[in-house]
């Protein structure tokens, strides 16, 4: 049992070393061949155990998004409050929700990302004072 929380924190601190370094990782499953994102120690498909370290293109369509409420949700991201939260289908198949830089959070900006329909994203690092954050932006 111990080892397995081993494990699973360096998982965790593995991912964000180089998501630091703007590199987005993933584990893919021997068994089944998909991507878990964020990364674990099984698929989250399968149940699998047999997962190894994957690096992902950081490529994606964005299906929708939405404006944050008036209070930043941790204080990590109250200098760049408020943001526009999107629902993003990453190349490799995950679906993750992360903050969508390069859109206004105001309803007229929303209202015309909406009209587009599904657009494509890249991820970025946003750095913040004690830890990376994954967020896109608009591919033009």
């Amino acid at each position: 049992e111990m080892q397995a929380l081993n494990e699973q924190r360096n998982t965790i601190r593995w991912y964000y070393d180089v998501l630091a370094q703007g590199a987005v990782r993933a584990v893919k499953c021997e068994a089944c061949g998909k991507f878990t994102f964020p990364p674990t120690g099984c698929c989250t498909h399968c149940g699998g155990w047999n997962v190894k370290g994957a690096q992902l293109s950081g490529k994606g369509t964005l299906h929708f998004a939405t404006h944050t409420g008036p209070a930043a949700s941790h204080p990590r991201f109250e200098q760049n409050w408020p943001v526009v939260y999107g629902h993003v289908e990453l190349e490799e198949g995950p679906f993750v929700h992360a903050i969508v830089q390069g859109v206004a959070p105001e309803p007229e900006a929303l209202r015309a990302l909406y009209e587009k329909g599904p657009v494509p994203v890249e991820a970025v690092t946003l750095e913040t004072e004690d830890l990376p954050v994954l967020a896109f932006r608009l591919v033009d």
